[in-house]
């Protein structure tokens, strides 16, 4: 059964209302790295670090732990919302604790109830600071600056809490900013105190500064990926690309470059290559996509830290494209499947649905099925969605309704430039132009039919409609023309035999019924063999050569006779 109205309603509206909750957390995250972009001294650098991690994830209690290699041990830096003198000054050795696990495996580790957690070192001082601030869920993320843990960040509450997939990414993405503020930090007070070449170092920071802000003014104000690059670019004067995870370009500027290989795109840090420099896009350890760099062949300190840090931007800018996507898509997804499901049960509503996203129905539209080996579906749809005001997968297919009313040219148009993109036989397949739910859904059934008579034909990588297909779209079409089909294979003959009195037509169809054989064909016409030789050569002339290979005779025997069963 299908669900109300009412009901799809409400789950629209808890759909867009995560998206804006996702939406709000990641204008916070920018909020959060604008921030710490701007300040220079290192314990304000924490404090605001911790703070925010206690305001993002509502806890109890956040805090800030520093590794100190020197002397083996980690240091408590950090408090906020603690009460325990004892829990403030707590010192721990490397490796203990969750801390100590959590620095060890460079990853996050969450407790619900830290004392029953026997799945890391326990010590007496370290259990009895978290007894005295009366922790009980903890969650700590590493602080890393490349395969470095520099430290770790935490949130915990009072009472038991399960920490969800999502505040674990939260905690994971702030730690991301947090590592490199301090490590910004740290540099710029190494510098100070240095005094070397502070002039230079100053104006070469403020102004890798001055362009990470402008990067995170352009992603806050809604700019796109575009824009994002461009500006990049023009700080760093080269060619900047954008790549996806499936190495899809999705932005360039300048001279481009090819999408590097993964092995290249670990540990957050930029990478020399042949083409020049190249940085993962990562948000915590899931690769996003890379930043590709050309045109300097030398890329040191500053410079190389902005290339970096863009690729944290360019991370933001894509989970927020990907939240709102998924928005989208699932609106887009639901009303397509509707629409070619069951488009007779409430086509008004269908309709209205359509217009709320853009799309208008009640226009013509062509109906493309699209089939790719190797090529996940998902690829194949973002791909196809330049062409469509429509696209999604529906019953394992990839399905585009685009407003245009050649849907043969287009369908040929689209298998040739997606194979070209995606670089695998693109087969597609069209029905339409089509108008209405109904229509459309029907159009659906006879693309999908077309797109699997091009398969069986070994067409892969080919594009069109039933009617492109010859007797086999004769057989399958919906909406099938034998005229049209018998124009299409006969039509220079018909007219000639019109024109000149001839029987051209004739000729033909005593050829094919005495088997192809001239002596049997010249009898039944009574006429000469090199008669019917020359009316068959004029045939030839007439229909091009190759008309009596196995499949052209095929159908020229069909549209003889379908024109005799139309003519008596």
């Amino acid at each position: 059964m299908h669900e109300p109205a009412a009901e799809m309603e409400l789950r629209v509206r808890h759909t867009l209302a995560e998206h804006r909750r996702r939406e709000a957390e990641l204008t916070a995250l920018f909020d959060i790295a604008s921030d710490l972009a701007k300040l220079r001294d290192p314990d304000a650098v924490l404090r605001l670090i911790v703070h925010r991690a206690r305001t993002l994830l509502g806890a109890d209690v956040s805090y800030l732990s520093l590794n100190e290699p020197s002397v083996n041990r980690t240091t408590m830096r950090v408090t906020d919302g603690s009460a325990s003198a004892l829990f403030q000054q707590v010192v721990l050795g490397m490796g203990e604790g969750l801390g100590g696990l959590v620095a060890q495996t460079a990853r996050p580790y969450a407790t619900e109830d830290y004392f029953a957690d026997d799945r890391f070192e326990h010590t007496k001082p370290i259990d009895d600071a978290v007894l005295d601030e009366g922790l009980v869920a903890i969650l700590g993320v590493p602080l890393a600056l490349g395969d470095r843990v520099i430290g770790v960040l935490y949130a915990s509450d009072r009472s038991t809490r399960v920490f969800t997939a999502d505040e674990v990414a939260l905690l994971r993405s702030l730690a991301d900013h947090a590592a490199i503020a301090i490590d910004n930090a740290d540099r710029i007070a190494a510098l100070n105190e240095a005094n070397k070449t502070i002039s230079a170092q100053t104006d070469a920071l403020r102004r890798a500064e001055d362009a990470h802000d402008r990067l995170m003014d352009l992603v806050l104000r809604g700019e796109d990926a575009q824009e994002v690059v461009a500006a990049l670019g023009q700080v760093l004067e080269g060619g900047v690309t954008l790549h996806d995870a499936d190495g899809v370009e999705l932005a360039r500027f300048g001279a481009g470059s090819p999408p590097p290989s993964t092995a290249s795109l670990t540990g957050g840090r930029s990478v020399s290559t042949p083409d020049g420099w190249v940085c993962g896009v990562q948000a915590g350890r899931e690769l996003l996509g890379s930043l590709s760099l050309t045109g300097r062949p030398d890329l040191a300190g500053a410079d190389r830290r902005l290339f970096e840090r863009a690729a944290v931007v360019a991370a933001l800018l894509l989970l927020l494209h990907r939240s709102v996507a998924q928005a989208e898509d699932e609106v887009r997804g639901e009303l397509l499947t509707d629409l070619l499901a069951d488009p007779e049960r409430n086509p008004s509503a269908l309709l209205a649905r359509a217009r709320r996203i853009g799309v208008d129905l009640s226009a013509p539209h062509a109906v493309l099925v699209l089939h790719a080996e190797g090529v996940s579906r998902r690829r194949l749809a973002m791909t196809a969605s330049r062409y469509a005001s429509l696209v999604g997968v529906h019953a394992e297919q990839v399905v585009v309704l685009a407003p245009e009313r050649d849907p043969g040219e287009l369908a040929a148009r689209v298998a040739r430039e997606l194979t070209a993109l995606v670089e695998v036989p693109v087969t597609v397949g069209g029905a339409g132009p089509a108008t209405g739910p109904v229509a459309l859904a029907a159009a659906h059934a006879e693309a999908v039919r077309c797109v699997h008579s091009l398969l069986t034909l070994g067409r892969a990588g080919d594009g069109g409609t039933v009617a492109a297909l010859g007797f086999v779209g004769l057989l399958l079409g919906e909406r099938a023309d034998p005229e049209q089909y018998i124009r299409s294979v006969l039509g220079p003959v018909l007219d000639y035999d019109a024109r000149r009195g001839t029987e051209l037509v004739h000729t033909l169809r005593c050829y094919f019924d005495a088997g192809t054989n001239l002596t049997r064909a010249k009898q039944a016409l009574h006429v000469h063999v090199n008669t019917v030789v020359q009316r068959l050569e004029r045939v030839t002339a007439l229909l091009g050569d190759g008309w009596q290979e196995p499949d052209r005779a095929l159908e020229v025997q069909l549209a003889l006779r379908l024109h005799l069963l139309r003519a008596g």
